[in-house]
């Protein structure tokens, strides 16, 4: 030690305690010794200082050397304490050991008594460092329990000796049942060639990164970032590898919704690109043919041309369809009778699908209506029709019923409440292989498939689910392995059961009275055949064919041009811009917008854009013709 080895000397004699004294001196151990005579003084001592050692007389008066060690013990547990005595026998000095007293030294024979202490001295130290070594392993025991991560330790032949109490949590085995087991036998499901690759990498470059799927005591499917550190011993030696697994399967499962929506909105903006081209083309179809009908007389060629009106409309339909799954734009609803989209299916169906399916449809009395939209629900049908046959290859039947329900607490997996009330049950069922009960919770994420690649993108029936909630409706699921599967919608019924009057005339178009319309199209088949339907109903038009033309024909002959119908998608200048600069040069300009992409709310296509109606393209000539003269019709209400 480098600092003077402190002692307490417990010793009632002055000559035996000047000859131990003179002893240590002798032997030159270098030490501070405070001498007591008696308990009083051995307890003070004891009481307000600290020492590396302690020596004892055995016999002392009304004070004895066993009754010092208690209190020393008591007070001072781990300083070394020896006991000094002329008369002490071989039972007493055994007796001694066993109190907790380091050694005994004979007053005949002090020649030992430095030796003793220098012994006494190095094992007390050795007992310092140890219990040191084992404080901080318990500290570090327990900040490795306070940790997040599932740590533990495994050693050169993959048993655990090791195992925290996050990994309990993570892994849901104790301490107690994993120790000494094999890893293999806990995670047998890892992958071997990886395992294998891993612990050859942390061997030779002293740790190894990775992602490993486990699966935990319950059964449970885990994903950790596992990070693997090679240990050695105090001599260079491999001793074990220390492995800290983070769970991450949260995480990689919010990752993969990320990705979905990321996926989700790629197609909304490749679904907004298409239908505004598809709308671009369907319009002229859908104008030509009302202008065409106008000077048909021949009644074939009339009941050829509502054929391509309706073909064009229901393309237009399906066009909302796509902008209303892929960007959330919600279609019109309104009071139908399900029975006709049930027609249509069905009638679809037979038409299309292999003659070894057989088709049925039932469709109970008293059907309520509903309020919802005719193409969306036409998707649904279709969507879980395909399915139903391609459950079918081999040939089978597929049946499309439906009926009033009337619901009281009702209950089902795939809706979070019970439901009571008036409901319309649509019933889609096969007869083909089923669904396995593993799959039976994913059914509805989208791009989830079990169809090979090409034959399906995994969103039918996540656009079927979305359309059915849009309809304040819900789904249910009936299946088993080769007995078939059932597909069951529920959409609230109407509460008015008024229906529309069949065949009723639609009011006649109403005509122009000369004005001057400035038409704004980019597009050339659907800029001249609106400008032809315009001067067929009595209105001058002037064209454009983007928005700094008709900004530069505007001002030009300004105060002559009653309305502009002006495209929102243009080159060189869009459409809000040119709305923009329209009114710079006239704030009271009346301007109806026309988009390809959805009818915007209207009055308002954006917070500093302002319009007095929109069109939808494609807009038939009714709903040209109707939207320009009311807004003519306002503006003339205005000016009086």
């Amino acid at each position: 030690m480098n600092t003077p080895l402190r002692i307490l000397h417990l010793e009632d004699s002055p000559r035996d305690a000047e000859l131990i004294h003179s002893t240590l001196e002798a032997e030159s151990l270098g030490c501070d010794v405070t001498h007591v005579k008696n308990r009083e003084e051995f307890e003070k001592a004891l009481e307000q200082d600290r020492f590396h050692i302690i020596l004892s007389d055995y016999g002392l008066p009304h004070y004895d050397g066993f009754a010092a060690l208690g209190y020393a013990r008591a007070k001072q547990p781990h300083v070394p304490f020896i006991l000094l005595s002329g008369t002490l026998g071989e039972e007493q000095a055994v007796d001694s050991l066993k109190n907790g007293a380091t050694d005994y030294v004979l007053k005949q024979r002090l020649t030992r008594l430095v030796p003793a202490i220098r012994r006494a001295v190095v094992e007390a130290e050795g007992r310092a460092k140890r219990q040191d070594a084992e404080e901080r392993v318990r500290e570090q025991a327990t900040l490795l329990d306070k940790a997040q991560d599932a740590i533990f330790v495994r050693d050169l032949q993959d048993r655990i000796v090791y195992w925290n109490q996050s990994a309990e949590r993570v892994y849901g085995w104790t301490a107690a049942e994993v120790m000494g087991r094999n890893v293999s036998d806990l995670f047998s499901d890892e992958t071997l060639p990886q395992l294998i690759a891993a612990r050859q990498q942390a061997i030779e470059c002293g740790e190894w990164l990775g992602e490993l799927r486990q699966t935990t005591k319950h059964g449970k499917a885990v994903i950790v970032e596992s990070r693997w550190t090679f240990v050695r011993d105090d001599h260079g030696q491999p001793k074990s590898i220390l492995v800290i697994n983070t769970d991450v399967t949260e995480k990689r499962h919010i990752e993969a919704q990320f990705l979905r929506t990321q996926r989700m909105e790629t197609i909304g903006a490749l679904a907004g690109g298409i239908a505004h081209d598809l709308n671009n083309m369907l319009s002229p179809i859908m104008l030509g043919v009302d202008l065409l009908q106008e000077s048909q007389t021949n009644e074939d060629n009339r009941e050829t041309l509502d054929l391509v009106r309706t073909s064009a409309q229901r393309g237009a339909d399906m066009v909302k369809q796509i902008l209303s799954f892929a960007r959330g734009v919600s279609g019109d609803h309104s009071q139908l009778d399900l029975k006709h989209v049930i027609n249509d299916m069905t009638r679809l169906a037979k038409d299309t699908f292999p003659r070894s399916i057989c088709i049925e449809n039932s469709i109970g009395s008293g059907l309520h209506p509903i309020r919802g939209n005719p193409t969306q629900l036409h998707q649904v049908l279709l969507n879980l029709c395909v399915n139903a046959r391609d459950a079918m290859p081999n040939g089978g039947q597929l049946r499309i019923e439906t009926e009033s329900v009337v619901l009281k607490d009702f209950d089902t997996r795939w809706h979070r409440e019970s439901v009571t009330g008036q409901y319309v049950r649509i019933v889609v069922s096969d007869t083909g292989h089923g669904i396995p009960p593993s799959i039976m919770e994913k059914l509805f994420e989208p791009f989830f498939t079990t169809k090979e690649l090409g034959s399906g993108t995994g969103l039918g029936l996540s656009t079927v689910l979305g359309i059915v909630k849009h309809h304040g409706g819900f789904l249910d699921v009936q299946s088993e392995t080769d007995q078939g599967t059932s597909f069951f919608v529920y959409l609230p019924a109407a509460v008015s059961i008024a229906q529309l009057a069949p065949g009723s005339e639609q009011p006649p178009i109403p005509m122009g009275h000369g004005e001057q319309i400035l038409l704004v199209e980019d597009e050339a088949p659907l800029l001249e055949i609106t400008r032809l339907t315009l001067e067929g109903f009595n209105y001058r038009v002037m064209i454009a064919t983007d928005g700094a033309e008709a900004v530069r024909l505007y001002q030009k002959h300004l105060g002559d041009i009653q309305l502009v119908l002006t495209d929102m998608m243009m080159p060189v200048l869009d459409g809000p811009g040119t709305i923009r600069a329209l009114e710079k040069i006239d704030p009271s300009v009346k301007i109806i917008s026309v988009s390809g992409l959805g009818s915007a709310a209207r009055g308002k296509i954006s917070p500093t854009v302002r319009v007095n109606a929109s069109l939808s393209k494609p807009y038939t000539t009714s709903q040209l013709l109707n939207t320009i003269r009311n807004v003519l019709e306002s503006q003339m209400a205005d000016a009086a």
